[in-house]
């Protein structure tokens, strides 16, 4: 009876948003490493990005270089920004990442996840934000397959009636 009631204090913890037990339930608690930084993986369609986030002036720093420099299309530097406008942190956070796999539009949708992740887990209390803003959902659309009889996924051969 005994786990009963503490199944029951964690399950009226997890309601008003309180820590979780170790099941792997988000929790309230601010998850950084010895250096002060929050890592967290963000994927979007072949991309896989990897992001520690840390308080500083704002620098984003993608496999080595400068993201306006990795990032040369205006729009792509919009979206991994959209995370800080969201939550008016705009400058406040450096980030350096690593993001490999797909093309530009999908490492910069991971890299935009990732930052997303790890912006919940330096500040707790700012996820509600993220979470209605849709950036730590993870965009599960990806490349239909190819059929066979077919050119690509969808596209048929050019008929010939003769």
């Amino acid at each position: 009876m005994a786990e009963h009631a503490d199944s029951l204090e964690d399950l009226k913890r997890l309601a008003e948003g309180g820590a979780a037990d170790e099941a792997g339930a988000p929790t309230d608690e601010r998850k950084v490493d010895a250096f002060g930084r929050s890592y967290a993986t963000g994927k979007r369609k072949d991309a896989i990005a990897r992001v520690w986030i840390k308080a500083g002036r704002g620098r984003i720093t993608v496999n080595g270089k400068d993201a306006e420099t990795y990032f040369a299309r205006p729009t792509l530097r919009m979206v991994i920004n959209q995370p800080f406008a969201a939550t008016q942190r705009t400058g406040q956070y450096d980030v350096i990442c690593t993001v490999a796999g797909g093309g530009l539009s999908g490492q910069a949708g991971a890299v935009r996840h990732g930052i997303s992740q790890a912006l919940g887990l330096f500040e707790p209390e700012i996820r509600p934000v993220l979470r209605s803003g849709g950036f730590l959902t993870r965009d599960p659309r990806v490349v239909e397959r190819k059929k066979y009889g077919r050119a690509k996924a969808r596209r048929s051969f050019q008929f010939s009636k003769r």
